[in-house]
């Protein structure tokens, strides 16, 4: 039996496919839906950990609902059906998670309700499913089955970490009632004894709106801090390698902002096809990781970037309060244009290879490698649209320009003094790893100062 099972197993008969298809579609549709809430809840959710969960946990949802449509579609299923709705209960379920008020109703509602009975769905489906005559199907429930695990396992550790006993009990209102539906439908992929009764909505009775706005937990206390400016320190041929491995650093810590941003894409462009929502969450997946690679590399230094680092959203806030779905897109490829030559993501790389930190240049090589895939992503989903890709470039510059980020405001207003904190986090730097601050380290404060007076000069001139 190809090592799937014995032939005693083998002549017990399983699923017909029309049942299979079915059990697939309610999967297929529990992904969908999970993949939609986790990227809605994304920019202002505040947690730092939270966003970057919601961004993998969301890429997963997106390859599950690739691999099963694609299962579906070698099942005698043209036209797949996947768009509809297979139970009207199943919907009222996810609305109620997706207009969740808090956090911590939102993480119980996902973690606690919707995943395990959507993992449960999936071992019921796996066992009934025939080994043999269902092996495609086995295999793609199997793979959905081990990061579902993964992901239950997550929501346990930050259910534990963030959620109160108070909070769970203000939560329960909320989550009855889907405990209630899923129950009397017989399951996630049920069918139940018959048609589920609908309470009246409860959390979605006011449907649910994305907020663009991001927002950051208090180890972010300064997100509108323009006061260091990386690229003009990463290509100044006078400052030290060390610290352009330290600027790095920042440089990708503060890619926070790109999920943040890529989310407002995604959720506000509907109609499209599967694979441009499955290419563009593994691009935002993909920026949640060098994030954290930031994150890891202040570790390694023994660096507590929480209080040492200012890691603003100005570029994320300014992109999804001031332009189209579609202008955000151009940007983001416009931009992306920008790191390809060999003075982009190439020059990041060498100066990690001449700094001799292996795990900087680990970080930069595949940051370098995920980059292009990106710009193949953009080739693919923003480029395809426009006459042509010079009008595509062009337009994506125009779109950009159009974006004010006035840090004068915010500064007039209080909202941040745009300290430079660079000097101090040199200084610590240079402390931990006992060596002598390098003088033209330090003058770059003065330098990109400068630099900042002059550009809010020619802002204020018009």
């Amino acid at each position: 039996m190809a090592g799937l099972g014995s032939l005693a197993e083998a002549v017990v008969p399983g699923l017909s496919v029309a049942e299979s298809v079915r059990c697939l579609k309610s999967a297929h549709y529990a992904f969908k839906r999970l993949h939609g809430i986790f990227l809605a809840r994304l920019t202002s959710e505040p947690i730092y950990e939270l966003k970057m969960a919601f961004s993998l946990h969301a890429h997963w949802c997106a390859e599950h609902v690739a691999a099963i449509r694609a299962r579906v579609g070698e099942m005698r299923e043209p036209p797949l059906g996947l768009d509809v709705v297979p139970q009207a209960a199943l919907a009222w379920v996810f609305d109620e998670i997706l207009a969740a008020p808090t956090t911590a109703e939102l993480l119980l509602g996902v973690y606690e309700v919707v995943l395990p009975a959507l993992q449960k769905a999936l071992e019921n489906h796996f066992e009934a499913a025939h080994l043999l005559a269902e092996q495609p199907t086995r295999r793609v429930l199997k793979f959905a089955r081990l990061e579902v695990d993964e992901m239950l396992a997550y929501g346990r550790g930050a259910i534990s970490a963030l959620v109160t006993i108070e909070e769970r009990e203000a939560a329960q209102s909320g989550l009855l009632g889907c405990r209630a539906v899923l129950t009397a439908m017989g399951g996630l992929e049920g069918p139940g004894p018959g048609p589920v009764p609908l309470p009246a909505p409860n959390r979605s009775a006011q449907p649910f709106r994305y907020d663009p706005i991001p927002r950051r937990d208090g180890r972010f206390p300064d997100p509108y801090n323009m006061g260091v400016n990386a690229e003009v320190f990463l290509y100044d041929p006078d400052q030290p390698v060390d610290g352009k491995v330290l600027m790095m650093f920042y440089k990708r810590l503060r890619e926070i902002d790109v999920p943040e941003m890529m989310a407002s894409i995604i959720v506000e462009t509907p109609g499209k096809p599967w694979a441009y929502y499955r290419d563009l969450t593994r691009q935002l997946w993909d920026e949640a990781r060098h994030a954290m690679m930031g994150e890891v590399g202040f570790v390694s230094l023994g660096i507590d970037w929480a209080r040492n680092v200012m890691v603003n959203f100005t570029w994320s806030y300014g992109l999804n309060t001031q332009l189209t779905a579609k202008e955000r897109h151009a940007v983001l490829y416009f931009i992306e244009q920008g790191l390809m030559p060999k003075t982009g993501k190439r020059h990041e790389w060498e100066v990690a290879l001449r700094s001799a930190n292996p795990l900087a240049a680990t970080f930069q090589d595949y940051d370098w490698a995920d980059e292009v895939l990106h710009a193949r992503v953009g080739r693919d989903w923003y480029v395809s649209d426009m006459p042509s890709v010079p009008e595509a470039v062009a337009y994506g510059d125009h779109c950009w320009s159009k974006v004010l980020l006035d840090w004068g405001a915010w500064k007039r207003s209080g909202q941040t003094a745009h300290r430079n904190w660079w000097p101090d986090l040199y200084r610590e730097y240079c402390a931990r790893q006992g060596v002598t601050p390098v003088a033209g380290v330090m003058a770059y404060a003065t330098t990109y100062e400068r630099v900042r007076a002059d550009l809010q000069e020619c802002s204020s001139s018009g």
